[in-house]
Formats: structure tokens, sequence, C-alpha cells
């Protein structure tokens, strides 16, 4: 089994890529960055592990429900896309490995046996694998948003990409919704999407560093009000290990610089 790389992906806005937007292209090269992963892969998955900007917990928490359910975590959208499905099983044992591969590493973990998938592990994985035959698990957020503790939650699962599991952090590399639905006149997405790119692309000790002080980069807190969406990047950062970063999604989304990162 070959080493599986490790995905940073924006997962747009809503469910966005399942409804009609003026213009109609709003999302259409960030949705066919998705479909393409597959086809980027060195092998298909045993299982995916989804770290979403959407969950946060007092302490990271597994998904351990074996058949999980959706969660239409997004509001004031067409009737349609709360009908959309994705019936991916979980996967109980991989969820208390990841648990206890955390606790090994000295942080805290639990189980949840009743979460089900939040929009932003079905909407992405609906474009990536859209026969939802791959068991899925997901990792919450913790709480504190500490970036140092999300890189060392990273690092203590890099092992499992050695396993067939696809590691994905799903989340926004610009997060600010006031400005991005009005448009980004300032330019601080551009600003803080090119030092990222640094970031995300230097040797793994410096990348690590930037990321654990990424507020202050050049416009960071206009880019992220709160890093909820950010932060999925750091577990992924952390599970590339000696692993390079690449940009391989640079996108332009009602004016804002949108970027996806590869590891390995």
């Amino acid at each position: 089994m070959k080493s599986l790389p490790a995905y940073f992906i924006p997962h747009g806005g809503g469910p966005c890529f399942f409804m009609d937007w003026d213009p109609p292209d709003t999302w259409k090269k960030m949705g066919d960055w998705l479909k393409s992963l597959p086809s980027s892969m060195p092998e298909k998955p045993k299982a995916i592990l989804v770290i979403s900007a959407h969950w946060e917990e007092d302490a990271f928490t597994v998904m351990s429900n074996p058949a999980p359910p959706l969660i239409y975590d997004y509001y004031g959208f067409p009737p349609e896309t709360y009908e959309l499905k994705y019936p991916a099983p979980g996967a109980p044992d991989l969820a208390k490995k990841v648990a206890g591969l955390l606790e090994n590493a000295g942080l805290p973990a639990r189980l949840n046996d009743a979460r089900g998938y939040d929009h932003g592990v079905f909407v992405p994985l609906k474009l990536i694998y859209p026969d939802a035959e791959i068991p899925v698990v997901q990792l919450s957020l913790r709480r504190n948003l500490d970036p140092a503790q999300h890189l060392a939650a990273g690092r203590a699962l890099a092992s499992l990409r050695d396993e067939g599991v696809l590691i994905v952090g799903s989340g926004m590399s610009y997060h600010n919704l006031e400005k991005f639905f009005r448009g980004d006149r300032q330019g601080d997405s551009q600003k803080f999407d090119a030092w990222l790119t640094q970031a995300a692309t230097s040797a793994p000790q410096q990348r690590d560093d930037m990321l654990v002080h990424w507020a202050e980069a050049p416009s960071a807190r206009q880019a992220h009000p709160r890093e909820e969406h950010l932060l999925p990047l750091m577990v992924v950062a952390g599970a590339a290990g000696g692993d390079a970063g690449h940009q391989t999604l640079s996108d332009t989304v009602m004016g804002c610089a949108i970027s996806g990162y590869r590891f390995g």
C-alpha cells in the first residue's frame, strides 16, 4: 500500500455546487478540482478521515457512528439542497484508532456515536467520491482553536496515511463572509493567500512555525476573523510530516482568492 497524500480543500459556501448561481460558473473551477482529486491518488483510499471546520468540541472528538446521517447545517438555501444524500458508511474501528493515536500523543480525545456528517464533509465528498462507498470518519476541531495543538493532532495521525486512509482538512483558505459576499475590495484575500501559499509550500519546520503564527500574517484577521475554517489545514500539515506541500488549486470566487493544497 502506497502512502496517500493529505489534502486541504475549500468546501465552498453551503451546498453551493448543487444549486444555481449567477454567474453560473461561480464555483465551477473549485468543483472541477474537487472532482479531479481521485485521479491524483496513487491508490483508492480504504477510508477517509475528514477534519471539518463545522464541528468544534472541548476535546478532539471522533465520530464513531456506523451509519452517519447528514446534518444540513446551512440556512436559507433552495429546498432541494436539503434533500441531498451521501450514504457513506462510518468506520467505528478507525474512529477508535484515531482516538487512541490522539490520546497516545497526549491530546484528550473522545468518541461520539451519534454524530452525522456536516456539510463540510458531505458536500465536497459528493464531488470527490460520489458513489459514497468509501467509509468516512469525521474528526472535530478543538474549541480552543490552538494552531499548535491542531498541528500536533495531525502529527499523531500521520501513520494512517500509510494504511490507506485519506486525510482531508475541509475548510476555506479565506473566510470573511461579510467581505466575501460584497467582494474583497481591499485585496485582503490576495495578501493572505500569497502568505498562506508560501507557508504551505515551505520546508516542514518553517511551514509549522509559520502556521503556528498565522495570525501575524498580512491581512490575517481580515481573511479569518475567526480561524475555524483555517485550522483543518493545520491538522493536514501536521499529518504531512516531511512531505512537501503544493498549491493545487488557485481560484478566485466573487473576487476573493481561494486555494487548495496537497501534501505528499
